[in-house]
């Protein structure tokens, strides 16, 4: 199995966090040695400073949890955190437009985003069907995204369904063999992320990155 650490995102998305706390979030990046830092649009330019000369992404999300803004505001809110130094975007997906199968919609918005930088693009898979998900990571294939993304916070699924999640994760991977599949939205624990890896997920979004390193230390030092 691949560096588990290496894999996580470290998010701190609380819409109510302080700039210490986002500052606290950088540095246990740093410390564990994570795949990047992911936050709200306003703290782009913050984390891309307290990031500069590592080989961290920075990583916004943009129009939780439904992907319900505008064509134009979604684009301007890519832009302006292109300027601020993000390097990948976390972007939802219109998934009311998904559901009422406006597919061109959905391409056209997509592909305009996936045109500025790398894009990992959120599908709410707890909110689609089984047939669904497959069709949206191929939608989010053809966009030209690097990653299609499982949720938000706003995941629908709870904890107690991460194999349900799991298996969204398996599906995405075999309907979009060419991009990266990120879990995210309730994976707490190392067993939580071995259990999405083990299904093809290439990168852990997660809020407990720091409490997965501890448990990774100890198993290390327990071997």
């Amino acid at each position: 199995m691949k560096n588990i650490i290496k894999t996580i995102d470290h998010t701190n998305i609380n819409p109510e966090a302080t700039e210490a706390e986002i500052i606290k979030t950088c540095d246990e990046a740093k410390e564990h040695g994570f795949r990047g830092v992911d936050v709200n649009p306003e703290w782009v330019s913050l984390v891309a400073e307290e990031l500069e000369g590592t080989d961290m992404k920075v990583i916004v999300l943009i129009d939780p949890p439904m992907g319900l803004s505008s064509h134009k505001e979604r684009m301007e809110a890519c832009k302006r955190a292109v300027r601020d130094g993000a390097d990948e975007l976390d972007v939802v997906m219109n998934i009311v437009d998904f559901k009422y199968e406006k597919y061109d919609s959905v391409m056209r918005d997509l592909s305009e985003i996936c045109s500025l930088a790398d894009t990992k693009v959120i599908i709410g898979s707890g909110f689609l069907t089984d047939d669904e998900i497959k069709k949206a990571s191929e939608l989010v294939q053809e966009a030209g995204a690097i990653c299609v993304k499982t949720a938000t916070n706003k995941d629908p699924l709870e904890r107690r369904q991460l194999e349900e999640k799991a298996k969204h994760v398996k599906m995405m991977n075999e309907s979009a063999p060419d991009l990266l599949v990120k879990a995210s939205a309730k994976i707490r624990t190392l067993e939580d992320a071995k259990l999405m890896m083990d299904n093809g997920a290439d990168i852990i979004g997660t809020s407990s990155g720091v409490e997965i390193a501890q448990e990774v230390k100890e198993m290390e030092n327990d071997s």
